[in-house]
């Protein structure tokens, strides 16, 4: 193996005042971390382009070189929990969601409060199924809140869903329900939108009464009682193949893109979520999903020139704005991950590459066009450095946009 890259979902941040001004990866004791940026290069890079906000897509296709083709999350989704989507398969991306009622549309929590429980997310799965449709659809249940959907054959990709949080360059939250649109005057556009909404209202029909949401109630918890679709899309994007690349990946969208691209996969089954507490689950994922990719680089050391990581749980707390725990997750992946790392890569001559996918600012809770920090271990003479954005600002690997990152790095030879 020649390289190692991990992505660390919305590493990127901004100072925090409840971390003494700081980023969660300025305050961050990461000693393991650091060992590689004392004896490499930093910088920053901007997933897409300077100035834009992007998607998970959008920063995964282009930081592999390919073009940041929006609509696509549903597609890679779909082929990661093993849908198999066809061309004119249309594919979207689920949040359950809880509002107060569906006269008032106003949404309450787009993620139910994290508090879904693998049990319950599977029933009200289920039940789901059973809606009436003039179309065949499928619809998984993957990790905590979310789903993905798809709608079998002759449909159209010229529609919005019904998230409007998720377009590509927007940083404001959305506050109340939307219809699904039709993008174009194409009649199948129209049908397509209508099909979509249909489905949505059905669905909250179904959820309202759910003996799930009905016990929710009853305890005080958020009912799941609504759908977010977004993401829509009816065929994969043109994207490069990296055959001698392997990949570590827990999420479908990574999952999914990784499949797309040739790599060789290796995930796990992620902890099921017994209880209310996201973030012990997130805890238990995280830990073994660092534990999973060290067995992964061990075994397929010899088999691969690269291994991509992609850790997720990072992202979840910018978006819930608990720069504390992001932090800690840090720290986490520190002191597994990467202490492992360091005796593994420098005895076998192994690159290390460190960056996010996105910038996720706990105070806004969104995605941002903050560029992330960058590093690259390349057995330099060492000097004393801390891998953050402030540090990384002034790095010699100066500014990167993401279709330049592994050229720039060495990683795609």
């Amino acid at each position: 193996m020649k390289g190692i890259l991990v992505i660390i979902d919305g590493l990127g941040d901004l100072p925090n005042k409840l971390l003494g001004n700081k980023t969660p990866l300025e305050a961050a004791k990461t000693p393991h971390i650091d060992f590689f940026a004392a004896r490499g290069e930093m910088g920053l890079m901007h997933p897409v382009r300077s100035g834009f906000v992007p998607e998970s897509d959008e920063a995964l296709l282009s930081i592999f070189g390919n073009e940041p083709t929006p609509g696509c999350r549903g597609q890679f989704e779909a082929l990661g929990v093993g849908l198999n989507p066809l061309r004119g398969d249309l594919a979207l991306r689920v949040n359950f969601a809880t509002i107060d009622s569906i006269k008032s549309g106003k949404i309450v929590d787009r993620r139910v409060g994290r508090t879904l429980s693998s049990k319950e997310i599977d029933l009200l799965s289920k039940s789901l199924k059973n809606i009436s449709l003039p179309v065949k659809f499928e619809f998984v249940p993957t990790i905590q809140h979310r789903g993905v959907l798809v709608f079998r054959g002759g449909m159209s990709e010229g529609v919005s869903g019904n998230d409007m949080v998720y377009s590509s360059g927007r940083v404001a939250m959305q506050e109340r329900i939307s219809l699904c649109i039709p993008k174009d005057d194409e009649e199948n556009s129209h049908y397509t939108a209508n099909i979509l909404n249909e489905f949505v209202e059905k669905a909250a029909y179904v959820l309202r009464e759910h003996p799930v949401n009905l016990s929710r109630v009853k305890k005080g918890l958020m009912p799941a009682n609504y759908l977010l679709l977004r993401s829509a899309g009816v065929d994969f994007p043109k994207i490069k193949e990296y055959r001698r690349w392997c990949s570590m990946g827990y999420m479908p969208l990574e999952i999914g893109f990784a499949k797309k691209s040739s790599m060789g996969v290796f995930s796990f089954d992620y902890p099921k979520q017994k209880g209310f507490d996201a973030y012990e689950n997130l805890e238990d994922g995280l830990n073994k999903a660092c534990k999973f990719a060290i067995k992964i680089i061990k075994k397929q050391k010899d088999k691969f020139d690269y291994c991509y990581i992609h850790l997720r749980e990072t992202d979840i707390a910018g978006h819930d704005n608990k720069p504390v725990e992001k932090k800690i997750m840090i720290e986490e992946i520190d002191r597994t991950l990467f202490k492992f790392l360091r005796n593994f890569a420098p005895q076998n001559k192994i690159k290390v590459a460190v960056t996010g996918d996105h910038s996720t600012p706990c105070k806004f809770k969104v995605h941002s066009a903050d560029p992330v920090p960058v590093l690259l271990y390349d057995f330099q003479i060492p000097r004393e450095k801390h891998f953050n954005e402030k540090e990384a600002r002034n790095g010699s690997l100066g500014r990167i946009e993401g279709n330049e990152f592994l050229s720039r790095i060495g990683f795609d030879k």
